[in-house]
């Protein structure tokens, strides 16, 4: 006969024991299973104690969690996560460098687990770590030169538990000090770091910004794109993403007008040749993570031309109808045509028909008005203007060859231009995703996860 659904039989493990196999009643309190698991190795106040899982995970079982518990599942029987984390407080205090080291290393183990997060934080534990950042790396600096693995792995493993234990979301985000803000920030300015710390100041910052518009403003005052940029020409996959991370961040929390600026900052330091030679052109395959932030990086910035997008032009407005004159000088070499022509207004008119309808435009007498439907609007006209000037001979080649096609080949420049600027703001979605609430799941930047000294992949988490 099979057993009752609410039993579960597992091993139970205890240290420097032989492990007990058990029967659950997962109906029996979780306080009367500790309490009889205790008494079987004839363990006293059974209340420090608690059931946890005995694999890499090492969660603890709560009454919450324990309908997971499944036939076979191995636990073991350890401190209680309010005792541990009493514990691990007072040994990350230590003066001993090797007990903090150790502690410091087990406090970003058990972090990730919620519970044991919970009684951590309650003792205050978040301003401890804070506090051993902001001052602990100071006090330490004389050693670093002949500890400097110690002290590295040291301030490694407090920047992952304080990850770790932030990400639960318990605390807000709004308690930091601008101190220790300019600490992490420092971590990322410098030119010279540990690849774990700055892979974890990284990951912080961007949460800092993701997470609080005070934070936003604070960080963005102590990083710029300039002191990010260097992260992306290394060789680290890890490194490069957390950067574009960041990027991703400020640009999404940044005022509207703030963009633009940001925009020509990434254009004035050639972030888009810097991706491609050193992400996208690496010897190595791009991951999913750093795709994911390429995406992000690629929708914000496109965003950012759904103004023009959905600008009109203005036929009257004298500004907007020399962008035409221009196209039509760069064609035709209209430069040197005198202002006050010798022929008729009339011969005017009718040469600069013609030239119009050379160029490929529906409205030849007033082309302005093949503007004035949006999308794409503006931003057809601002990159007809940017391929004639940048690409000049293409641009005149592309005009004259197809003033003298036959109707049925002809391709207008004018045309084209605009039906394939509409086209791509359709494929590129631009404008389609602009708030960060309206893009899908599978979009959205990710939370960081983050485990031991040693770099290890993000894991997106919305």
């Amino acid at each position: 006969m099979p057993p009752p659904a609410d039993i579960v039989k597992v091993a139970i493990e205890w240290p420097g024991a032989y492990p007990k196999l058990m029967e659950i009643d997962q109906k029996k309190p979780l306080s009367a299973i500790i309490k009889e698991v205790c008494d079987g190795w004839s363990l006293a106040n059974h209340e420090y104690f608690a059931l946890q899982h005995a694999d890499s995970s090492n969660f603890y079982i709560t009454e919450k969690n324990r309908n997971e518990i499944k036939n076979g599942t191995i636990l073991r029987l350890t401190t209680s996560p309010a005792q541990n984390a009493q514990q691990l407080h007072e040994r990350i205090q230590s003066s001993s460098m090797d007990a903090k080291l150790e502690a410091l290393k087990d406090l970003a183990s058990l972090s990730r687990d919620v519970t044991f997060a919970q009684e951590f934080i309650n003792l205050d534990g978040i301003s401890l770590l804070t506090q051993m950042v902001e001052s602990g790396t100071e006090r330490y600096q004389k050693l670093q030169k002949i500890m400097k693995p110690c002290f590295g792995d040291m301030l490694s493993f407090t920047l992952t538990a304080f990850v770790e234990l932030m990400d639960h979301g318990i605390v807000s985000w709004d308690t930091f000090s601008v101190a220790f803000i300019k600490k992490i920030a420092s971590f990322v300015n410098k030119s010279a770091i540990d690849i774990s710390i700055l892979q974890r100041s990284l990951a912080i910052l961007e949460s800092m910004v993701l997470n609080s518009h005070d934070l936003y403003q604070k960080v963005a005052q102590e990083i710029t794109i300039g002191q990010l940029i260097p992260h992306l020409q290394g060789t680290d996959q890890e490194i490069q993403t957390y950067t574009i991370a960041v990027i991703n961040a400020l640009f999404l929390k940044a005022p509207d007008e703030r963009r633009q600026e940001m925009a020509n900052i990434l254009a004035q330091k050639q972030l888009r040749s810097i991706i491609l030679t050193h992400v996208i052109r690496a010897q190595r395959a791009i991951n999913n993570e750093m795709a994911h932030q390429l995406y992000v990086l690629q929708v914000l910035t496109f965003n950012l031309l759904e103004d023009r997008m959905m600008t009109k032009m203005d036929p009257q407005d004298q500004a907007q109808r020399d962008i035409i004159f221009e196209l039509r000088r760069i064609a035709f070499d209209a430069e040197s045509e005198p202002n006050n022509s010798s022929g008729s207004m009339e011969k005017r008119k009718s040469m600069y028909t013609r030239d119009y309808k050379k160029l490929g435009f529906i409205n030849h007498v007033n082309p302005a008005m093949d503007f004035t439907q949006t999308p794409p609007g503006m931003l057809a006209l601002d990159n007809m203007l940017y391929f004639a000037k940048h690409h000049q001979d293409a641009y005149i080649r592309i005009v004259l060859e197809n003033s003298s096609r036959e109707d049925k080949h002809e391709c207008p420049f004018g045309r084209s231009s605009i039906e394939l600027t509409k086209m791509l703001c359709e494929i590129l979605k631009v404008g389609e995703l602009r708030k960060y609430s309206c893009l899908p799941h599978d979009m959205k930047l990710g939370s960081t996860q983050l485990q031991g000294p040693k770099p290890i992949p993000r894991i997106p988490r919305c």
